[in-house]
């Protein structure tokens, strides 16, 4: 009892005068932060060893009330990390169970380190600094998915398989090429971290609560420490920016979006009726009352993850669209989605990039499936155009004739027989043949990204010499 009541006395003297009684159990429970914003304590030691430093070298803080600082600051990160730390809600937030136990352990000297700052821009030097590291993490991430479909594309570079648009078969394609698309998306996703990284790379420390400071601080001192560019240019937007967290989960969004796609496309590959791949037993899983089945489970729960990180984005995006300048507390509700989607992303990514190093190719299968649906009816269009001289419209009628002859006959373009072909267009000579099969169809496209194995293998060389 004696340590609760020690614990009110010390949370009220940190509010000042102004409060003469704790707040009561619903404004303790709307108010505190400590469940989730203990996971900044890092960021939080860091930036204040790094603000502790800088006011020592400015003689605003004396060496020796520097030291004592920094050497309680370091033994608070040991407790923490070594579980020994005791967290408490009546303390609010990260940032006051820090200085109430750095208090204790050092004395008078714990009140001068908050001096020339806020915990206005402390949260958002803490915030940014732990969103940055996690950009860090998900462009290695990244890196290694684009590697593990850079590995596949080069081993099924000459792989055929079904083109599709509109989950119709469309051209034949090779699943090298296939690959290399998400290799482009995964890319793209990439730039978008490293794009967001530089935006956000700037240090708050120093804004103050909106205005700035009287003391004589050096902002830049304290950004190069804290691996910043440089300091933030105007107080009142830097305690109330969270842009660097809403480019974080659009990031975010859109990544989850094409791990999305490439689950639901992992999904319908690995259902026996496409049969085009068999993933393993460590990304699947079986049924409780049916023996036979096998069920792509992880890629399932890929998919629904991007609801959540979905999700997140819009919360926070409504959080901050009527917040008048500068800081308001609607703004604690900041970290909980953020935390929540950098989870969910960082899973998704790494389930996504031991399922494509995993899972077994049937090249059988989707060489089968290649030439089904009328898949070379392009091929013999262009055939048109280029050896008989028709325009392309009046190739496409051609063509279409043609496949309809098939489908009525019950074979493939290349099962028709010349007379079959010459009955609708008196100009096709037997050189037709040579571009009706799959391997001619896919060998064709050479244009500059086009499906041709020499130039999937041209996009393989140029993302290596990147990744």
């Amino acid at each position: 009892m004696a340590d609760g009541n020690s614990e009110t006395k010390s949370s009220n003297q940190m509010w000042g005068g102004r409060f003469a009684s704790g707040p009561d159990a619903i404004m303790e429970e709307i108010n505190a932060s400590i469940g989730f914003d203990k996971k900044l304590y890092a960021q939080d030691i860091r930036g204040s060893i790094a603000h502790a430093t800088m006011l020592a070298h400015q003689g605003i803080i004396s060496a020796d009330d520097k030291d004592k600082i920094v050497h309680g600051l370091n033994t608070i990160l040991s407790e923490i990390e070594s579980g020994q730390f005791e967290f408490s809600r009546r303390l609010e937030d990260i940032h006051m169970n820090i200085e109430a136990r750095l208090a204790t352990l050092i004395g008078p000297s714990a009140g001068r380190l908050h001096t020339a700052r806020s915990r206005n821009d402390q949260v958002a030097l803490d915030f940014r600094l732990w969103v940055k590291e996690e950009l860090q993490r998900t462009e290695k991430a990244l890196t290694a998915l684009i590697a593990a479909f850079l590995d596949r594309a080069e081993e099924h570079a000459d792989t055929v398989m079904p083109g599709f648009t509109h989950l119709q078969t469309a051209q034949p394609v090779t699943f090298g090429h296939h690959c290399m698309a998400y290799v482009e998306m995964f890319g793209r996703d990439r730039s978008r971290v490293r794009h967001a990284i530089e935006h956000m790379d700037e240090s708050p420390i120093g804004a103050a609560a909106l205005a700035g400071t009287g003391f004589p601080i050096d902002r830049h001192m304290t950004a190069k420490a804290l691996g910043f560019a440089g300091p933030t240019r105007n107080s009142i937007d830097t305690v109330s920016d969270r842009d660097f967290a809403l480019e974080f989960l659009s990031m975010a969004s859109i990544t989850a979006t094409h791990l999305s796609r490439l689950a639901e496309e992992i999904v319908i590959w690995s259902t026996p009726q496409f049969g085009f791949i068999r993933l393993s037993d460590a990304f699947s899983t079986g049924s409780s009352i049916m023996p036979q089945k096998k069920n792509p489970d992880a890629a399932e729960l890929v998919r629904a993850k991007t609801g959540r990180i979905n999700g997140s984005l819009i919360a926070l995006l409504t959080v901050m669209k009527g917040l008048p300048l500068a800081y308001s507390k609607d703004m604690q509700e900041d970290k909980e989605q953020v935390f929540d989607a950098a989870e969910s992303l960082e899973l998704a990514i790494a389930a996504m990039t031991g399922m494509v190093r995993d899972m077994t190719i049937r090249s059988d299968r989707m060489k089968a499936a290649a030439g089904s649906g009328y898949s070379t009816a392009t091929d013999l269009a262009d055939w048109l155009v280029r050896e008989a001289g028709l325009p392309f419209r009046d190739a496409h009628h051609v063509t279409g004739r043609a496949v309809a002859l098939a489908e009525q006959k019950g074979c493939d373009l290349a099962d028709l027989s010349l007379a079959d072909l010459q009955s609708i267009h008196a100009d096709i000579t037997d050189k037709v043949f040579d571009v009706l099969t799959v391997e001619a169809s896919v060998a064709s496209r050479t244009s500059f990204g086009g499906t041709a194995p020499n130039e999937v293998r041209k996009q393989i060389a140029w993302w290596r010499a990147r990744n």
